[in-house]
């Protein structure tokens, strides 16, 4: 379908919008509106176009982990969002420094990455890409 020209948001399941604003606020996006809607749905963008969806319904008889990464049972769904950087060594200092934990690093083929959880255990990739 050539009609379609990007993404225009990620869907994210949360927990606490004020926990979760917090944090995504510390990674540079920009609260813009919410709750708002039937889910409700809180709405943060970042300068570079990235626009997440926080939904405001998860239940707290959910589990804290994170199901589709940390189960043995390996069930289908989106496992992560990864967002390119210029500089994924400045930027993990950036993040070990906001006093985050990163929970794996890769270099692959000169590619270069960096895994971290939000919260609610959501995986948010930080990519390199090769030269």
């Amino acid at each position: 379908m050539n009609e379609i020209t990007g993404i225009n948001h990620v869907g994210l399941r949360v927990r606490d919008m004020d926990i979760s604003r917090i944090f995504y606020e510390k990674l540079g996006f920009k609260f813009i509106v919410g709750p708002v809607g039937p889910e409700p749905v809180a709405i943060i963008e970042h300068t570079c176009g990235v626009n997440f969806n926080l939904i405001l319904n998860a239940s707290d008889k959910a589990p804290k982990g994170n199901v589709l990464m940390e189960e043995p049972t390996k069930y289908t769904g989106y496992t992560h969002i990864a967002l390119e950087v210029t500089n994924a060594a400045s930027v993990a200092n950036k993040i070990i420094n906001l006093g985050l934990t990163i929970t794996e690093e890769v270099e692959y083929n000169g590619a270069k990455f960096f895994f971290i959880r939000d919260p609610d255990n959501n995986v948010i990739e930080f990519h390199q890409p090769a030269n």
